[in-house]
């Protein structure tokens, strides 16, 4: 399931070349993610209160044109992994129709003490899985 999402770019994300900094990507990133948990009805706080986390273990960005202030920008999600307490996600972030950044995040589901644990069934939703 491929799930979409849109955000303005701001003047103070930009850096002194007035393109957006690299590192806001990564919260561009974790925004599209979040909504996309929120748009398929996941309790994160429910998550949370259940001594639950969900950690990002790697990220891989490719840059390819730089997004500028104004920018509206359309983030996709998508999972392409997914077993147990780990998944990888698969971001896009487009400027209209111009590819500007691609992305995989692998995470984990973690208890109370850090440690990955698998997902309960009630927050294991269907949609987290890839489409076949």
């Amino acid at each position: 399931m491929k799930h979409t999402c849109t955000l303005t770019v701001r003047s103070y994300e930009c850096d002194s070349y007035g393109h957006v900094n690299n590192a806001v990507y990564l919260q561009y990133l974790e925004y599209a993610r979040m909504e996309f948990l929120k748009d398929l009805g996941f309790d994160y706080t429910s998550f949370r209160k259940a001594g639950l986390g969900l950690v990002v273990a790697r990220v891989c960005i490719t840059y390819k044109l730089p997004a500028l202030y104004g920018d509206q920008l359309t983030i996709v999600t998508e999972p392409i992994r997914f077993r147990g307490a780990f998944g990888v996600f698969r971001q896009e972030v487009f400027r209209e129709k111009t590819l500007l950044a691609t992305a995989e995040v692998s995470w984990f589901c973690v208890n109370g003490e850090g440690k990955p644990t698998p997902l309960p069934p009630e927050f294991a939703l269907k949609e987290l899985k890839p489409s076949p």
